[in-house]
């Protein structure tokens, strides 16, 4: 709704606006010995009514400030009062406005009003929140304008020189990196304009302050390397009058103790300063003086490289690499080679810390940038050679990085340094990190694009016949210094110098379709040297993996390319025939689109069908991969559910009875286990997988229907069928994949259930088939193949809900399953991948976010986990049972169980709002470790076997197996000693040797600091308790009780001094 302005206020706008023109215009032309007091009464009246100025007449407002500026700005009568109205306009424009560049200069021409202003007057006290506030607005920070002024703010008063400090040093960990310099120049601004107490004052307060803090802030502080930056910023204004003499003063008293610290990172944060600074010296002192001072800092150098702190070390030799660097013209030349001899001979082979020989290599870079160095250094670094060949990989990659460094400044010649032969070796085994490094540095030697591209190509034939798995890796990242033009153009010359070598070896219906007329590397190559064809049939490939993301972008080059080696690959497969050639050739052929190739497809499947079964997966990777990448992965699929079909077990007449043979047709043509093989592979891999399921479901189906039907043969070799052990090896692994198939089908289509389904019979077939067997098995062979089932179908129900595919019912399902594993008599042999299924479980509920119909899905899954923590409980009272039963069998139950129930234990860790499953499981293994050490104690029938307890092997098995797995994770243990407080204050614990094994736990815990608040709490507990049973001390009592009594209390006294020694 707008409001009316009345024509009175309309005309007495017009007058106020009319005052302030005609007012800053006389401002402007006044004259010396001009008289203007009735315009400083104009002035004065408009400054009374600025602020009552309505929003509307805001440029009315503005301009009235800008006479106030002009007032101030020609230094005229009663400029304190109007000046400081227009200061303040301006302040608060520059914290409030988004944009504040214009406002920013206005205010920093009216700086010297605040000198006008007492800082502990009201005004000062009004404006000291807002001018702090600038030193938050990066936008002051960064301008010219903001700059001048934030370090003026620090000549107005002392004290507040303390609160821009403050305010300063909370912002840091807020401001980015690059913000620092221009913090550390305001800094260095203000310092140089200040004199007197101002100076002293930022001396002390601002400077040695960030001094302080440098020296002892941990390195991983999020202010330390902004800290650091900003006083790098003075040590390089050395150049600067005063400013040595400064440093100088100011480290004397903090810099030299620092160095000399028993703290570690406070000597290797004081010595990048020292080092940073260096010299630190004053410039009054007179020249022998400031030798003597130069010289005990050189010899402290020294000092600092022998340093028993490898961080200390690693600091020296970049603080020594950099003075070196600096000032190599005014060191001595004794003290340069001395230094650089202590640098490459000994730290370099520091055996003890591989930062430090990393640190080494990497500060050599900083030398080398000084041409000065590069005579010695020539010398000095052939001695570095074996460094390429170091155990680290972080020091093989600074290494690799200064020779690359060295030829980037022609310091030497890197071949001397460390040869040709060395780095090849280098290359070929090395991770990426330092391979693709090498190839750097070599790419030139071997891949000189600036000459003919026949060089390319006798460059790569040296290259592989000097080292042919050099020369892979030289060509599997040579893309990454080179365009893709210049690869595919060596692709072309590769095959060029192919077809070549083909003519020559006299081929006439070749080379009468291929008239190349060259004779390049005639003398080299011949169709002979298999590896050498071999090897560049592979470059090709490797080359061609390497661009086809350009080259399928560039359409023309791609048809281009793949027309040219479509033509000559026929050609290829026929003189190429050794297996070195052939699988290099088959995936030439899968990068080449299928109707190109159109003969090459039956050889592939012809390839495929003729393996025999065990062949390594070498001989038909490339022939799976060549099928995928054509499109053609239906063969494959159709080939394997061929053979599992035609070598499916087929019952002979009178199939009820148990005890008959299994007859199997086809059995001689089909290769079952070959067809498990490629199916493996295309499942375990990326992109043959997702090609697989490209495929239309009815295509997948009837292999998932033939995997199905080979767990009959499982119950049939069971039942005392004559089945030999390849078939039942083959029959096993075909359930496996057959869940695994399933997994992946259900993720690809998961809005039906139809393949949960299928697992969910598989579960209920073992629980109803498989599990007698193991429960009552005749025979070794009898048990070996129902366990082997079991897990096998606990392994993959664990995949299932590992991927988040199984949903509510199938987690109900799979706990039923557990349960009656577990019911069984030998069920106990499959604890380990039930407690790895458990865990799954565990992550699945835990994890679950119900949307729709949010109370039955949470009832649901508390009841689940009660289910859950049940199950583990029994799994524990098993393991015990088992240990009671046969100890040697139980304690390799344990071992075997240690991994499966630390990753159990794990998901406790991220459990915050399921108390309830916490409280089942470290309520079950509480009382387990307590019973169990309980039990052992009243076996006891000497006192000499009452010990007490010095590690976790000293308890028995099952505690061990529980505590060296909860000791593992802090969390856990901090629940498991919560959940061992709980116990105590119910009252659950009634005998001496349940207290005596409750002591027995924090002993043990107790070797660790983590834990000292809940150990003491727990101990104090434990002490109040135990006065209950001092009758135990009477004489005439049982003296093993008594004696369990007293070791019991010994080893409180003893917690509870080392709880009180860390409290201290």
């Amino acid at each position: 709704m707008e409001v009316e302005i009345s024509e009175e206020q309309i005309q007495t706008m017009a007058v106020i606006e009319g005052v302030t023109i005609v007012s800053t215009v006389s401002v402007d032309i006044l004259q010396e010995n001009d008289n203007y007091t009735s315009l400083l009464e104009c002035a004065q009246m408009l400054n009374c009514i600025e602020s009552a100025l309505p929003l509307s007449h805001t440029p009315l407002q503005q301009a009235i400030h800008w006479l106030f500026e002009c007032w101030w700005r020609r230094d005229l009568k009663g400029k304190e009062e109007l000046g400081w109205t227009a200061f303040l306009v301006c302040l608060e424009n520059t914290v409030t406005l988004e944009k504040p560049v214009g406002e920013l200069r206005r205010l920093c021409t009216l700086r010297e009003v605040l000198l006008s202003v007492d800082f502990a007057s009201e005004r000062g006290q009004q404006v000291i929140d807002p001018l702090l506030q600038c030193f938050f607005r990066p936008s002051h920070i960064k301008q010219e304008e903001g700059k001048r002024f934030l370090a003026f703010l620090f000549s107005w008063n002392d004290s507040f020189i303390r609160m821009i400090h403050e305010t300063i040093k909370n912002q840091l960990q807020f401001f980015p990196k690059t913000l620092s310099v221009h913090v550390a120049e305001i800094y260095f601004r203000a310092w140089r304009k200040a004199s007197g107490s101002f100076m002293e004052e930022i001396e002390s307060t601002c400077i040695q302050d960030l001094m302080q803090h440098a020296l002892l802030l941990h390195r991983n502080s999020p202010v330390h390397s902004k800290v650091r930056q900003i006083l790098t910023y003075f040590h390089k204004q050395k150049f600067r009058e005063g400013v040595d003499k400064m440093l100088h003063r100011l480290y004397k008293p903090i810099l030299w103790k620092a160095l000399k610290a028993t703290n570690a990172e406070v000597r290797a944060n004081a010595t990048l300063l020292f080092t940073e600074a260096f010299p630190i010296h004053d410039p009054s002192m007179s020249s022998e003086m400031v030798d003597q001072a130069v010289q005990k800092q050189l010899d402290l150098l020294f000092a600092l490289l022998d340093d028993p702190q490898p961080l200390v070390r690693s600091s020296a030799v970049l603080g020594v690499c950099s003075i070196l660097a600096r000032c190599w013209e005014v060191i001595p030349s004794t003290i340069i080679t001395d230094l650089l001899e202590k640098l490459i001979l000994q730290l370099a082979n520091d055996t003890s810390s591989p930062d430090v020989r990393c640190s080494v290599f990497m500060c050599m870079s900083i030398i080398l940038d000084n041409s000065l160095s590069h005579p010695l250094m020539e010398k000095l670094l052939p001695a570095l050679k074996s460094s390429l060949h170091d155990s680290s990989e972080k020091v093989r990659v600074a290494f690799v990085g200064m020779l690359l460094k060295i030829k980037a400044v022609r310091a030497a010649k890197f071949w001397k340094v460390c040869s040709l032969e060395h780095l090849l070796a280098r290359l070929e085994m090395d991770s990426p990190p330092v391979s693709k490094r090498i190839v750097n540095l070599l790419f030139n030697s071997f891949f000189p694009v600036n000459q003919s591209e026949t060089v390319w190509c006798e460059r790569c034939v040296t290259l592989i016949q000097t080292n042919p798995g050099a020369a892979r890796k030289f060509y599997q990242h040579a893309y990454l210094y080179t365009a893709p033009a210049n690869i595919v153009k060596l692709m072309l010359v590769i095959r060029k110098c192919l077809n070549v070598c083909i003519q020559n070896a006299g081929d006439d219906e070749f080379a009468s379709s291929n008239k190349e007329n060259s004779t390049m590397l005639e003398d080299v190559l011949s169709v002979q040297d298999t590896a050498s064809m071999a090897s560049l049939l592979e470059i090709l490939v490797i080359l061609w993996k390497s661009v086809q993301k350009s080259l399928m972008a560039n359409q023309d080059a791609f048809k281009y390319t793949t027309s040219k080696f479509a033509s000559v690959l026929p050609q290829y497969l026929k003189i190429f025939q050794e297996e070195q050639c052939k699988a290099p050739l088959i995936l030439l052929a899968s990068l080449l689109p299928a109707s190109s190739v159109p003969a090459l497809r039956s050889k592939v499947m012809s390839h495929l069908r003729s393996l025999k079964a065990g062949t390594a997966v070498t001989a038909y990777s490339q022939s799976v991969e060549c099928l995928c990448s054509w499109g053609q992965i239906s063969h494959i699929v159709e080939l394997i559910e061929n053979w599992l079909v035609e070598a499916v077990p087929v019952r002979a007449q009178g199939d009820e009875d148990t005890s008959g043979k299994v007859h199997f047709d086809g059995l001689e043509e089909s290769k079952p286990d070959l067809g498990l093989d490629y199916l493996d592979y295309v499942l375990l891999h990326p992109k043959t997988r997702d090609c697989l399921f490209t495929l239309p479901l009815d295509q997948i189906r009837p292999l998932h229907k033939a995997l199905d039907k080979w767990k009959s043969l499982l119950f049939s070799s069971l039942s005392g069928a004559e089945v030999s052990v390849a078939v039942i090896e083959t029959a096993l692994r075909a359930f496996i994949f057959h869940g695994r198939l399933c997994i992946h089908l259900q993720h690809k289509y998961p809005e039906e259930r139809e393949f949960l389904k299928s697992l969910e019979h598989s579960v209920s077939w073992v629980e109803k088939i498989i599990l007698p067997f193991l429960a009552s098995s005749s025979s070794e062979q009898q048990l070996s193949l129902s366990r082997k089932t079991v897990e096998s179908c606990l392994t993959v129900c664990k995949d299932v809900l590992r991927v988040s595919v199984g949903d509510s019912d199938f987690r109900d399902h799979v706990l039923q399953h557990v349960a009656s594993v577990l019911q069984t008599e030998k069920g106990y042999v499959c604890i380990p991948p039930v407690l790895a299924l458990l865990t799954e479980v565990a992550q699945a509920c835990l994890s679950h976010k119900p949307e729709e119909d949010q109370e039955d899905q949470e009832d649901r899954t508390s009841l689940t986990i009660r289910i859950l923590t049940n199950i583990f409980q029994k799994v524990v009272e098993i393991i015990a049972h088992r240990l009671r039963k046969d100890k040697e069998e139980g304690q390799e139950l344990c071992c075997s169980s240690e991994e499966a129930l630390y990753d159990f234990l794990l998901v406790t860790k991220f459990t915050t709002e399921r108390s309830e499953f916490i409280t089942g499981v470290f309520s079950s293994l509480c009382a387990a470790v307590i019973i169990d050490i309980s039990r052992t104690l009243q076996k006891i029938s000497h006192v000499e076997e009452v010990l007490t307890p010095e590690t976790v092997n000293d308890l028995p098995p099952l505690s061990n197996t529980i505590l060296k797995v909860m000791l593992r994770s802090p969390a856990v243990t901090r629940f498991f000693l919560s959940e061992m407080s709980s116990s105590i204050e119910s009252e659950a614990i009634d005998s001496i040797t349940q207290w005596a094994a409750v002591t027995h736990i924090l002993t043990i815990i107790k070797q660790s600091d983590a834990f000292i608040v809940e150990l003491k709490e727990i101990a104090l507990s434990v002490r109040r308790q135990i006065q209950n049973y001092y009758n135990i001390t009477a004489e005439n009592s049982d003296n093993i009780q008594r004696t369990i009594y007293e070791s019991t209390v010994r080893m409180l006294i003893d917690i509870l001094n080392q709880c009180q020694q860390s409290n201290s």
